[in-house]
């Protein structure tokens, strides 16, 4: 091979590298966004949260339970857990080395049984055992931020929210949707693209792009239906 041989790219990658040129204003950022959002409703339209759960408790407690842990293995511990501990007093009054024998599997078990009986003692005594649809209280709950606020809200109580995972920091990045590496300005950059009515559906489609088709590692470009409005496509 000729030691000047530069190798033709694929088209859909061709097409991909002409997602962005040049500096991007925020005009041409919001709409490529939307366009991201429209290509994601069609491919994703039932997008949803992978937790198992029956009531805002349920998700709130495999929320806490999913840190650095998969949701399928969160919904395999929490299908015993909450039929043992069915209200928020029942896991107050639990045990804390058999808790953290229950969860052990989810890694980080102290912290987060720590965190689980922190907060059913709270949502026990200060709101009768109901989770509060307010990001405001939600945030003083032990072992609750802003990720697992949005996600309760947004997928339980219908509150939009952006739920800024892993999976949705990686691939805001990767699509220059965002700077910013703290959570938190993550959201705020997305909120200020997405329509608010959408922020919740946006998380969840984005998420399962994240898990099916833009991996961390190798993501496959090729097959990527938003390819053509990623910067990143064919570079990573």
């Amino acid at each position: 091979m000729s030691p000047f041989f530069i190798p033709e790219m694929p088209e859909k990658v061709k097409r991909k590298k002409r997602a962005v040129k040049g500096r991007e204003g925020r005009a041409e950022k919001k709409k490529r966004a939307l366009s991201i959002l429209k290509i994601l409703m069609e491919e994703y339209p039932e997008a949803t949260c992978h937790l198992n759960y029956r009531n805002a408790l349920e998700l709130l407690i495999g929320c806490i339970l999913s840190a650095q842990c998969t949701d399928k293995r969160v919904n395999e511990v929490t299908k015993g857990l909450f039929a043992k501990y069915p209200t928020a007093s029942h896991f107050a009054r639990a045990d804390r080395a058999v808790l953290e024998e229950e969860i052990h599997s989810c890694g980080f078990f102290r912290a987060k049984a720590k965190s689980i009986l922190a907060c059913s003692k709270a949502l026990a005594g200060e709101y009768g055992g109901e989770v509060p649809a307010s990001m405001e209280k939600l945030t003083k709950l032990a072992g609750v931020g802003r990720k697992t606020a949005n996600v309760v809200l947004g997928n339980y109580f219908g509150i939009p929210g952006i739920i800024v995972d892993t999976h949705i920091m990686r691939l805001s990045k990767r699509l220059r949707l965002t700077a910013n590496t703290d959570p938190t300005k993550i959201e705020f950059d997305l909120r200020e693209l997405i329509p608010e009515k959408d922020w919740t559906f946006f998380s969840n489609s984005l998420g399962d792009h994240g898990r099916t088709v833009c991996f961390a590692r190798k993501p496959r470009c090729g097959e990527c239906v938003i390819n053509h409005l990623c910067p990143s496509a064919g570079m990573v």
